[in-house]
Protein backbone atom coordinates (compact mmCIF):
# COMPACT_ATOMS: atom_id res chain seq x y z
CA UNK A 1 0.00 0.00 0.00
CA UNK A 2 1.25 3.49 -0.86
CA UNK A 3 1.93 5.85 2.01
CA UNK A 4 0.27 9.24 1.71
CA UNK A 5 2.29 12.43 1.40
CA UNK A 6 1.18 16.05 1.34
CA UNK A 7 3.53 16.48 -1.63
CA UNK A 8 1.72 13.87 -3.72
CA UNK A 9 -1.41 14.92 -5.61
CA UNK A 10 -4.44 13.39 -3.86
CA UNK A 11 -5.56 11.52 -6.98
CA UNK A 12 -2.30 9.52 -6.90
CA UNK A 13 -2.63 8.28 -3.33
CA UNK A 14 -4.16 5.03 -2.11
CA UNK A 15 -4.77 5.96 1.53
CA UNK A 16 -8.13 4.98 2.97
CA UNK A 17 -8.64 8.10 5.15
CA UNK A 18 -11.96 9.90 4.68
CA UNK A 19 -12.33 13.52 5.73
CA UNK A 20 -15.23 15.16 7.55
CA UNK A 21 -15.02 18.95 7.60
CA UNK A 22 -16.92 20.57 10.47
CA UNK A 23 -18.07 24.17 10.13
CA UNK A 24 -20.25 26.39 12.28
CA UNK A 25 -22.76 29.11 11.57
CA UNK A 26 -25.07 31.77 13.03
CA UNK A 27 -23.18 32.27 16.31
CA UNK A 28 -19.97 31.11 17.97
CA UNK A 29 -19.72 28.77 20.96
CA UNK A 30 -22.23 26.26 19.59
CA UNK A 31 -19.97 23.37 20.52
CA UNK A 32 -18.33 22.32 17.25
CA UNK A 33 -15.42 20.78 19.15
CA UNK A 34 -17.61 18.64 21.39
CA UNK A 35 -19.85 17.67 18.48
CA UNK A 36 -16.86 16.63 16.37
CA UNK A 37 -15.27 14.74 19.27
CA UNK A 38 -18.56 12.98 20.05
CA UNK A 39 -18.92 11.92 16.42
CA UNK A 40 -15.35 10.61 16.51
CA UNK A 41 -16.26 8.64 19.65
CA UNK A 42 -19.15 7.01 17.78
CA UNK A 43 -16.80 5.99 14.97
CA UNK A 44 -14.39 4.48 17.51
CA UNK A 45 -17.33 2.63 19.06
CA UNK A 46 -17.72 0.94 15.68
CA UNK A 47 -14.09 -0.17 15.63
CA UNK A 48 -12.86 2.57 13.26
CA UNK A 49 -9.68 4.56 13.88
CA UNK A 50 -9.95 8.34 13.94
CA UNK A 51 -7.73 11.38 13.99
CA UNK A 52 -8.70 15.04 14.42
CA UNK A 53 -7.52 18.54 13.61
CA UNK A 54 -8.51 22.12 14.51
CA UNK A 55 -7.92 24.98 12.06
CA UNK A 56 -8.08 28.36 13.80
CA UNK A 57 -8.47 31.57 11.78
CA UNK A 58 -6.66 33.94 14.15
CA UNK A 59 -3.23 35.33 13.23
CA UNK A 60 -1.42 34.23 16.38
CA UNK A 61 1.06 31.48 15.50
CA UNK A 62 -0.31 29.47 18.44
CA UNK A 63 -2.32 30.23 21.59
CA UNK A 64 0.77 30.05 23.82
CA UNK A 65 1.06 33.81 24.27
CA UNK A 66 -2.66 34.58 24.32
CA UNK A 67 -4.47 35.74 27.45
CA UNK A 68 -6.34 32.94 29.24
CA UNK A 69 -9.16 35.43 29.83
CA UNK A 70 -9.66 35.74 26.08
CA UNK A 71 -8.70 32.38 24.65
CA UNK A 72 -9.08 30.02 27.59
CA UNK A 73 -6.81 27.09 28.30
CA UNK A 74 -3.73 26.23 26.27
CA UNK A 75 -3.80 22.48 25.70
CA UNK A 76 -0.36 20.85 25.39
CA UNK A 77 0.32 17.76 23.29
CA UNK A 78 2.88 15.10 24.12
CA UNK A 79 5.19 16.35 21.36
CA UNK A 80 5.23 19.85 22.84
CA UNK A 81 2.68 21.84 20.85
CA UNK A 82 0.69 24.61 22.54
CA UNK A 83 -2.77 24.25 21.03
CA UNK A 84 -6.43 25.15 21.16
CA UNK A 85 -8.50 23.78 24.05
CA UNK A 86 -10.71 21.85 21.61
CA UNK A 87 -7.85 19.35 21.29
CA UNK A 88 -8.55 18.52 24.92
CA UNK A 89 -12.08 17.52 23.92
CA UNK A 90 -10.69 15.44 21.07
CA UNK A 91 -8.45 13.45 23.42
CA UNK A 92 -11.03 13.12 26.19
CA UNK A 93 -13.70 11.73 23.87
CA UNK A 94 -11.46 9.42 21.85
CA UNK A 95 -8.35 7.27 22.21
CA UNK A 96 -6.49 9.33 19.61
CA UNK A 97 -3.38 11.29 20.60
CA UNK A 98 -3.09 14.81 19.24
CA UNK A 99 0.18 16.29 17.95
CA UNK A 100 1.68 19.40 16.34
CA UNK A 101 -0.15 18.59 13.12
CA UNK A 102 -3.49 18.62 14.97
CA UNK A 103 -3.75 22.41 15.25
CA UNK A 104 -2.93 25.05 12.64
CA UNK A 105 -3.69 28.75 12.88
CA UNK A 106 -3.75 31.38 10.15
CA UNK A 107 -0.59 32.76 11.74
CA UNK A 108 1.19 29.42 11.46
CA UNK A 109 0.06 28.96 7.85
CA UNK A 110 1.06 32.47 6.79
CA UNK A 111 4.38 32.13 8.62
CA UNK A 112 5.18 28.96 6.65
CA UNK A 113 4.22 30.65 3.36
CA UNK A 114 6.39 33.69 4.07
CA UNK A 115 9.36 31.49 5.02
CA UNK A 116 9.00 29.60 1.73
CA UNK A 117 8.85 32.87 -0.18
CA UNK A 118 12.01 34.14 1.55
CA UNK A 119 13.82 30.89 0.66
CA UNK A 120 12.81 31.26 -2.95
CA UNK A 121 10.64 28.15 -2.98
CA UNK A 122 8.05 29.88 -5.17
CA UNK A 123 10.68 30.74 -7.82
CA UNK A 124 9.83 34.42 -7.89
CA UNK A 125 6.09 33.96 -8.36
CA UNK A 126 3.64 36.50 -6.95
CA UNK A 127 2.56 34.95 -3.64
CA UNK A 128 -1.21 35.03 -3.21
CA UNK A 129 -3.91 33.63 -0.94
CA UNK A 130 -4.92 31.36 -3.84
CA UNK A 131 -3.05 29.15 -4.55
CA UNK A 132 -0.19 29.56 -2.07
CA UNK A 133 -2.03 29.99 1.23
CA UNK A 134 -4.78 27.52 0.32
CA UNK A 135 -2.17 24.99 -0.80
CA UNK A 136 -0.41 25.32 2.56
CA UNK A 137 -3.74 24.72 4.31
CA UNK A 138 -4.40 21.65 2.17
CA UNK A 139 -0.93 20.31 2.99
CA UNK A 140 -1.70 20.74 6.69
CA UNK A 141 -4.98 18.85 6.31
CA UNK A 142 -3.50 16.09 4.17
CA UNK A 143 -0.76 15.54 6.77
CA UNK A 144 -3.48 13.60 8.65
CA UNK A 145 -3.79 11.14 5.77
CA UNK A 146 -2.24 7.81 6.74
CA UNK A 147 -3.01 4.16 6.38
CA UNK A 148 -3.74 4.05 10.10
CA UNK A 149 -6.67 6.51 10.12
CA UNK A 150 -10.06 5.52 8.74
CA UNK A 151 -11.62 8.93 9.31
CA UNK A 152 -10.13 12.39 9.94
CA UNK A 153 -12.39 15.07 11.39
CA UNK A 154 -11.24 18.62 10.65
CA UNK A 155 -12.90 21.46 12.57
CA UNK A 156 -12.81 24.96 11.05
CA UNK A 157 -12.78 27.54 13.85
CA UNK A 158 -14.90 30.67 13.79
CA UNK A 159 -18.26 31.25 12.15
CA UNK A 160 -19.12 31.06 8.46
CA UNK A 161 -19.15 34.60 7.11
CA UNK A 162 -16.09 35.72 9.07
CA UNK A 163 -13.46 37.15 6.75
CA UNK A 164 -10.65 35.37 8.64
CA UNK A 165 -11.94 31.88 7.87
CA UNK A 166 -12.38 32.31 4.11
CA UNK A 167 -9.01 30.79 3.07
CA UNK A 168 -9.77 27.67 5.14
CA UNK A 169 -13.22 27.30 3.60
CA UNK A 170 -11.77 27.74 0.12
CA UNK A 171 -9.16 25.07 0.90
CA UNK A 172 -11.74 22.49 1.95
CA UNK A 173 -13.88 23.37 -1.08
CA UNK A 174 -10.90 22.54 -3.28
CA UNK A 175 -10.29 19.29 -1.38
CA UNK A 176 -13.84 18.12 -2.15
CA UNK A 177 -13.08 18.74 -5.84
CA UNK A 178 -9.70 16.96 -5.64
CA UNK A 179 -10.54 14.00 -3.39
CA UNK A 180 -14.11 13.41 -4.49
CA UNK A 181 -17.43 13.14 -2.71
CA UNK A 182 -16.84 9.60 -1.44
CA UNK A 183 -13.74 10.74 0.47
CA UNK A 184 -15.06 14.01 1.89
CA UNK A 185 -18.12 15.17 3.81
CA UNK A 186 -19.24 18.59 5.04
CA UNK A 187 -21.00 18.77 8.40
CA UNK A 188 -22.38 22.18 9.33
CA UNK A 189 -23.34 22.99 12.92
CA UNK A 190 -25.96 25.69 13.16
CA UNK A 191 -28.42 27.25 15.59
CA UNK A 192 -32.20 26.78 15.44
CA UNK A 193 -33.43 29.26 18.06
CA UNK A 194 -36.75 29.30 19.88
CA UNK A 195 -38.38 32.74 19.97
CA UNK A 196 -40.41 32.81 23.17
CA UNK A 197 -42.52 35.84 22.25
CA UNK A 198 -43.61 34.12 19.04
CA UNK A 199 -43.71 30.64 20.55
CA UNK A 200 -41.92 29.29 17.50
CA UNK A 201 -38.78 27.53 16.35
CA UNK A 202 -37.08 29.68 13.69
CA UNK A 203 -35.19 28.14 10.78
CA UNK A 204 -34.19 31.33 8.96
CA UNK A 205 -30.77 31.70 10.67
CA UNK A 206 -29.88 28.19 9.49
CA UNK A 207 -31.05 28.95 5.97
CA UNK A 208 -28.91 32.10 5.85
CA UNK A 209 -25.87 30.29 7.25
CA UNK A 210 -26.10 27.54 4.65
CA UNK A 211 -26.64 30.18 1.98
CA UNK A 212 -23.29 31.76 2.94
CA UNK A 213 -21.61 28.36 2.63
CA UNK A 214 -23.16 27.72 -0.77
CA UNK A 215 -21.95 31.12 -1.99
CA UNK A 216 -18.44 29.90 -1.20
CA UNK A 217 -19.09 26.69 -3.10
CA UNK A 218 -19.71 24.33 -0.19
CA UNK A 219 -22.92 22.32 0.01
CA UNK A 220 -23.35 20.71 3.46
CA UNK A 221 -23.99 16.97 3.46
CA UNK A 222 -25.25 16.99 7.06
CA UNK A 223 -26.79 19.72 9.20
CA UNK A 224 -26.43 19.43 12.96
CA UNK A 225 -29.01 21.75 14.50
CA UNK A 226 -28.32 23.05 18.01
CA UNK A 227 -31.56 23.60 19.83
CA UNK A 228 -32.95 23.89 23.32
CA UNK A 229 -36.34 22.50 22.21
CA UNK A 230 -37.42 19.61 20.01
CA UNK A 231 -37.60 20.60 16.36
CA UNK A 232 -40.92 19.54 14.79
CA UNK A 233 -40.62 17.33 11.72
CA UNK A 234 -42.30 20.01 9.63
CA UNK A 235 -39.50 22.43 10.51
CA UNK A 236 -36.86 19.83 9.71
CA UNK A 237 -38.50 19.30 6.34
CA UNK A 238 -38.41 23.05 5.76
CA UNK A 239 -34.70 23.18 6.60
CA UNK A 240 -34.00 20.24 4.30
CA UNK A 241 -35.93 21.86 1.41
CA UNK A 242 -34.38 25.30 1.60
CA UNK A 243 -30.86 24.09 2.45
CA UNK A 244 -30.85 21.34 -0.19
CA UNK A 245 -30.02 18.64 2.38
CA UNK A 246 -31.60 15.20 2.65
CA UNK A 247 -34.37 15.01 5.27
CA UNK A 248 -32.59 12.34 7.31
CA UNK A 249 -29.42 14.47 7.29
CA UNK A 250 -31.09 17.29 9.29
CA UNK A 251 -30.24 16.14 12.80
CA UNK A 252 -31.10 17.66 16.16
CA UNK A 253 -28.34 18.41 18.66
CA UNK A 254 -30.35 19.25 21.79
CA UNK A 255 -28.99 20.62 25.05
CA UNK A 256 -27.91 17.85 27.41
CA UNK A 257 -27.19 17.76 31.13
CA UNK A 258 -23.57 16.64 30.59
CA UNK A 259 -21.26 16.95 27.60
CA UNK A 260 -20.56 13.23 27.92
CA UNK A 261 -24.16 12.61 26.92
CA UNK A 262 -23.59 14.12 23.46
CA UNK A 263 -22.36 10.83 21.88
CA UNK A 264 -25.57 9.14 23.04
CA UNK A 265 -27.66 12.02 21.72
CA UNK A 266 -25.97 11.95 18.30
CA UNK A 267 -26.31 8.17 18.20
CA UNK A 268 -30.06 8.65 18.55
CA UNK A 269 -30.02 10.95 15.53
CA UNK A 270 -28.09 8.41 13.45
CA UNK A 271 -25.37 10.95 12.58
CA UNK A 272 -22.61 8.37 12.33
CA UNK A 273 -24.74 6.03 10.24
CA UNK A 274 -25.60 8.75 7.74
CA UNK A 275 -21.95 9.72 7.25
CA UNK A 276 -20.80 6.11 6.91
CA UNK A 277 -23.45 5.58 4.26
CA UNK A 278 -22.17 8.73 2.54
CA UNK A 279 -18.66 7.23 2.46
CA UNK A 280 -19.90 3.81 1.38
CA UNK A 281 -18.53 2.22 4.56
CA UNK A 282 -20.26 -0.55 6.56
CA UNK A 283 -22.29 0.66 9.52
CA UNK A 284 -21.50 -1.69 12.39
CA UNK A 285 -23.52 -1.43 15.57
CA UNK A 286 -21.55 0.89 17.91
CA UNK A 287 -20.70 -0.26 21.42
CA UNK A 288 -21.78 2.77 23.46
CA UNK A 289 -21.84 0.99 26.81
CA UNK A 290 -18.87 3.00 28.15
CA UNK A 291 -20.69 6.29 27.45
CA UNK A 292 -23.84 4.94 29.05
CA UNK A 293 -21.82 4.00 32.12
CA UNK A 294 -20.16 7.44 32.26
CA UNK A 295 -23.52 9.22 32.11
CA UNK A 296 -24.98 6.83 34.70
CA UNK A 297 -22.13 7.64 37.11
CA UNK A 298 -22.60 11.38 36.62
CA UNK A 299 -26.36 11.30 37.08
CA UNK A 300 -26.39 8.93 40.05
CA UNK A 301 -23.59 10.28 42.24
CA UNK A 302 -24.49 9.78 45.90
CA UNK A 303 -22.49 12.54 47.53
CA UNK A 304 -21.46 16.10 46.75
CA UNK A 305 -17.96 17.41 47.36
CA UNK A 306 -16.86 21.04 47.23
CA UNK A 307 -13.38 21.59 45.81
CA UNK A 308 -11.88 25.08 46.05
CA UNK A 309 -9.95 26.02 42.93
CA UNK A 310 -7.72 28.94 43.86
CA UNK A 311 -6.63 30.56 40.61
CA UNK A 312 -5.90 33.83 38.90
CA UNK A 313 -8.00 33.36 35.73
CA UNK A 314 -11.28 32.34 37.33
CA UNK A 315 -13.16 35.02 35.38
CA UNK A 316 -13.27 32.49 32.53
CA UNK A 317 -13.96 28.87 33.44
CA UNK A 318 -12.48 27.70 30.12
CA UNK A 319 -9.08 28.90 31.36
CA UNK A 320 -9.06 25.72 33.47
CA UNK A 321 -11.11 23.49 31.15
CA UNK A 322 -8.98 20.35 31.42
CA UNK A 323 -8.61 20.76 35.20
CA UNK A 324 -12.37 21.08 35.56
CA UNK A 325 -12.99 17.96 33.50
CA UNK A 326 -10.27 15.99 35.31
CA UNK A 327 -11.94 16.83 38.63
CA UNK A 328 -15.28 15.60 37.26
CA UNK A 329 -13.55 12.41 36.10
CA UNK A 330 -12.17 11.95 39.61
CA UNK A 331 -15.69 12.38 40.91
CA UNK A 332 -16.99 9.68 38.55
CA UNK A 333 -14.42 7.20 39.80
CA UNK A 334 -15.45 7.89 43.40
CA UNK A 335 -19.22 8.05 42.88
CA UNK A 336 -19.42 11.70 43.95
CA UNK A 337 -20.55 14.94 42.33
CA UNK A 338 -17.84 17.59 42.20
CA UNK A 339 -18.84 21.20 42.84
CA UNK A 340 -15.98 23.55 42.00
CA UNK A 341 -15.81 26.70 44.12
CA UNK A 342 -13.79 29.17 42.05
CA UNK A 343 -11.82 31.49 44.33
CA UNK A 344 -9.76 34.41 43.08
CA UNK A 345 -6.30 34.15 44.59
CA UNK A 346 -6.15 37.94 44.98
CA UNK A 347 -9.33 37.79 47.09
CA UNK A 348 -7.50 35.66 49.66
CA UNK A 349 -4.73 38.24 49.87
CA UNK A 350 -7.17 40.92 51.01
CA UNK A 351 -9.91 38.95 52.73
CA UNK A 352 -8.12 35.99 54.29
CA UNK A 353 -8.79 32.26 54.06
CA UNK A 354 -12.07 31.92 55.99
CA UNK A 355 -13.87 31.06 52.75
CA UNK A 356 -11.86 27.81 52.65
CA UNK A 357 -13.13 26.42 55.94
CA UNK A 358 -16.04 24.43 54.53
CA UNK A 359 -14.42 22.98 51.41
CA UNK A 360 -13.42 19.31 51.14
CA UNK A 361 -10.30 19.85 49.05
CA UNK A 362 -8.11 22.64 47.70
CA UNK A 363 -6.55 22.74 44.24
CA UNK A 364 -4.12 25.38 42.97
CA UNK A 365 -3.71 25.17 39.18
CA UNK A 366 -1.01 26.49 36.86
CA UNK A 367 -0.38 30.04 35.75
CA UNK A 368 2.26 32.62 34.93
CA UNK A 369 3.28 35.85 36.65
CA UNK A 370 3.32 37.15 40.21
CA UNK A 371 -0.26 38.38 40.47
CA UNK A 372 -2.23 36.39 43.05
CA UNK A 373 0.68 34.21 44.15
CA UNK A 374 0.56 35.31 47.80
CA UNK A 375 -3.10 34.31 47.84
CA UNK A 376 -2.16 30.91 46.46
CA UNK A 377 0.51 30.53 49.13
CA UNK A 378 -2.05 31.41 51.79
CA UNK A 379 -4.43 28.74 50.45
CA UNK A 380 -1.66 26.15 50.39
CA UNK A 381 -0.65 26.95 53.97
CA UNK A 382 -4.29 26.65 55.02
CA UNK A 383 -4.55 23.22 53.36
CA UNK A 384 -1.29 22.00 54.92
CA UNK A 385 -1.99 23.19 58.45
CA UNK A 386 -5.67 22.18 58.50
CA UNK A 387 -5.11 18.74 56.92
CA UNK A 388 -7.33 19.49 53.93
CA UNK A 389 -6.49 17.40 50.85
CA UNK A 390 -4.40 19.46 48.45
CA UNK A 391 -3.42 19.05 44.81
CA UNK A 392 -0.98 21.53 43.27
CA UNK A 393 -0.34 21.72 39.53
CA UNK A 394 2.65 23.48 37.96
CA UNK A 395 2.58 26.92 39.63
CA UNK A 396 0.57 25.22 42.37
CA UNK A 397 3.59 22.96 42.96
CA UNK A 398 6.06 25.83 42.84
CA UNK A 399 4.07 27.85 45.37
CA UNK A 400 3.79 24.77 47.61
CA UNK A 401 7.60 24.62 47.67
CA UNK A 402 7.78 28.34 48.49
CA UNK A 403 5.19 27.95 51.25
CA UNK A 404 7.01 25.01 52.79
CA UNK A 405 10.35 26.78 52.57
CA UNK A 406 9.01 29.86 54.34
CA UNK A 407 6.84 28.35 57.04
CA UNK A 408 8.39 24.93 57.73
CA UNK A 409 12.03 25.13 56.68
CA UNK A 410 12.26 28.73 58.00
CA UNK A 411 13.89 30.08 54.84
CA UNK A 412 12.89 33.71 55.20
CA UNK A 413 12.15 35.45 51.92
CA UNK A 414 11.95 32.23 49.91
CA UNK A 415 10.32 32.85 46.56
CA UNK A 416 10.60 32.18 42.83
CA UNK A 417 13.07 33.99 40.63
CA UNK A 418 10.13 34.51 38.25
CA UNK A 419 8.91 37.13 40.70
CA UNK A 420 12.22 38.40 42.09
CA UNK A 421 15.34 37.82 40.03
CA UNK A 422 17.48 39.27 42.85
CA UNK A 423 16.03 37.09 45.60
CA UNK A 424 18.48 35.70 48.15
CA UNK A 425 16.52 32.43 48.32
CA UNK A 426 15.01 31.46 44.95
CA UNK A 427 13.75 28.00 45.86
CA UNK A 428 12.11 28.02 42.41
CA UNK A 429 14.42 29.20 39.63
CA UNK A 430 14.94 29.33 35.89
CA UNK A 431 16.99 26.23 35.17
CA UNK A 432 18.41 26.57 31.66
CA UNK A 433 21.77 24.83 31.87
CA UNK A 434 20.79 21.19 32.10
CA UNK A 435 20.35 18.21 29.84
CA UNK A 436 18.37 15.02 30.21
CA UNK A 437 19.11 11.78 28.41
CA UNK A 438 21.35 13.65 25.98
CA UNK A 439 18.68 16.14 24.86
CA UNK A 440 18.47 19.84 25.57
CA UNK A 441 15.33 21.17 27.23
CA UNK A 442 12.71 21.77 24.56
CA UNK A 443 12.46 25.29 23.22
CA UNK A 444 9.06 26.89 23.18
CA UNK A 445 7.67 28.05 19.85
CA UNK A 446 7.34 31.37 21.65
CA UNK A 447 11.09 32.08 21.84
CA UNK A 448 10.33 35.74 21.15
CA UNK A 449 9.00 35.88 24.71
CA UNK A 450 12.48 35.06 25.99
CA UNK A 451 13.79 32.26 28.17
CA UNK A 452 13.12 28.57 27.72
CA UNK A 453 10.02 26.52 28.28
CA UNK A 454 9.74 22.83 29.06
CA UNK A 455 6.93 21.65 26.80
CA UNK A 456 5.38 18.27 26.16
CA UNK A 457 5.86 14.81 27.59
CA UNK A 458 8.72 13.85 29.92
CA UNK A 459 9.34 10.67 31.92
CA UNK A 460 9.20 10.72 35.70
CA UNK A 461 10.54 8.14 38.17
CA UNK A 462 8.35 7.76 41.26
CA UNK A 463 9.59 7.25 44.79
CA UNK A 464 8.38 4.13 46.53
CA UNK A 465 6.21 4.37 49.65
CA UNK A 466 4.76 7.72 48.65
CA UNK A 467 1.16 8.80 48.11
CA UNK A 468 1.94 9.39 44.45
CA UNK A 469 3.47 5.95 43.91
CA UNK A 470 0.41 4.35 45.49
CA UNK A 471 -1.92 6.41 43.29
CA UNK A 472 -0.19 5.46 40.05
CA UNK A 473 0.65 1.91 41.04
CA UNK A 474 3.87 1.91 38.99
CA UNK A 475 7.47 3.09 39.13
CA UNK A 476 7.70 5.33 36.07
CA UNK A 477 5.20 7.59 34.33
CA UNK A 478 5.14 10.10 31.49
CA UNK A 479 3.40 13.46 31.87
CA UNK A 480 3.07 16.73 29.96
CA UNK A 481 4.74 19.98 30.94
CA UNK A 482 4.33 23.70 30.21
CA UNK A 483 6.55 25.91 32.35
CA UNK A 484 9.86 27.74 32.55
CA UNK A 485 10.78 27.58 36.23
CA UNK A 486 11.89 24.54 38.21
CA UNK A 487 12.54 23.30 41.73
CA UNK A 488 15.98 24.70 42.67
CA UNK A 489 18.16 21.71 43.58
CA UNK A 490 20.39 23.97 45.67
CA UNK A 491 17.70 23.80 48.37
CA UNK A 492 16.78 20.16 47.94
CA UNK A 493 18.64 18.70 50.92
CA UNK A 494 17.58 21.52 53.23
CA UNK A 495 13.88 21.15 52.32
CA UNK A 496 14.00 17.37 52.58
CA UNK A 497 15.61 17.66 55.99
CA UNK A 498 12.65 19.81 57.04
CA UNK A 499 10.25 17.07 55.94
CA UNK A 500 9.48 17.76 52.31
CA UNK A 501 9.17 14.53 50.31
CA UNK A 502 10.46 14.31 46.76
CA UNK A 503 7.95 11.84 45.32
CA UNK A 504 9.02 12.03 41.68
CA UNK A 505 11.94 13.21 39.56
CA UNK A 506 13.37 12.85 36.09
CA UNK A 507 14.94 9.40 35.64
CA UNK A 508 18.43 10.92 35.81
CA UNK A 509 17.52 12.73 39.05
CA UNK A 510 18.25 16.16 37.59
CA UNK A 511 14.86 17.76 38.24
CA UNK A 512 12.19 17.37 40.91
CA UNK A 513 8.76 16.63 39.43
CA UNK A 514 6.54 15.85 42.44
CA UNK A 515 6.61 16.84 46.10
CA UNK A 516 4.55 15.70 49.06
CA UNK A 517 4.15 16.64 52.73
CA UNK A 518 4.33 13.97 55.41
CA UNK A 519 1.62 13.32 57.98
CA UNK A 520 -1.11 14.74 55.80
CA UNK A 521 -4.19 12.93 54.40
CA UNK A 522 -3.26 14.01 50.86
CA UNK A 523 -0.77 16.72 49.93
CA UNK A 524 0.62 16.19 46.45
CA UNK A 525 1.97 18.82 44.08
CA UNK A 526 3.41 18.15 40.62
CA UNK A 527 5.39 20.23 38.17
CA UNK A 528 3.52 18.75 35.19
CA UNK A 529 -0.12 19.01 34.08
CA UNK A 530 -1.88 15.71 34.86
CA UNK A 531 -5.20 17.11 33.69
CA UNK A 532 -4.11 16.73 30.05
CA UNK A 533 -4.12 12.94 30.38
CA UNK A 534 -7.39 12.47 32.26
CA UNK A 535 -10.28 10.81 30.44
CA UNK A 536 -13.89 10.14 31.52
CA UNK A 537 -13.32 6.43 30.85
CA UNK A 538 -9.86 6.55 32.55
CA UNK A 539 -9.67 9.21 35.30
CA UNK A 540 -6.14 10.39 36.05
CA UNK A 541 -4.69 8.67 39.15
CA UNK A 542 -3.82 11.96 40.88
CA UNK A 543 -7.31 13.40 40.43
CA UNK A 544 -8.96 10.12 41.41
CA UNK A 545 -6.74 9.90 44.50
CA UNK A 546 -7.27 13.55 45.42
CA UNK A 547 -11.05 13.22 45.21
CA UNK A 548 -10.94 9.95 47.16
CA UNK A 549 -9.01 11.70 49.95
CA UNK A 550 -11.47 14.60 49.94
CA UNK A 551 -14.35 12.14 50.13
CA UNK A 552 -12.78 10.30 53.04
CA UNK A 553 -12.04 13.50 54.95
CA UNK A 554 -15.59 14.73 54.38
CA UNK A 555 -17.00 11.61 56.00
CA UNK A 556 -19.15 10.86 52.93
Amino acid sequence: MVRCSANVPPVMTKCKTRFIFVTGGVVSSLGKGIAAASLAALFEARGLTVTMQKLDPYLNVDPGTMSPFQHGEVFVTDDGAETDLDLGHYERFTHATMSKRSNFTSGRIYESVIRRERRGDYLGATVQVIPHVTNAIKEAILSLRTDAADIALVEIGGTVGDIESQPFLEAIRQLRFELGRKSTAFMHLTLVPYIASAGEIKTKPTQHSVQKLREIGIQPDVLLCRTERDIPQSQKDKIALFCNVAREAVIEAPDVDTIYGVPLSLRGGRLGSILLEHFGLPDNEPDISSWEDICHRIRNAKYELHIAMVGKYIGLADAYKSVNEALFHGGMSNNVKICIDYIDAEFLESEGTDCLRNVHGILVPGGFGERGTEGKIAAIRFARENKIPYLGICLGMQMAVVEFARHVAAIEGATSSEFDSESEHPVIALMTEWETEGERVQRSINDDMGGTMRLGGYPCRLTENTTTHTAYGKDEIRERHRHRYEFNNTYRERLQAAGLVVAGELPDGSLVEIIEVRDHPWFVACQFHPEFLSRPYAPHPLFAGFVAAAKQCSGA
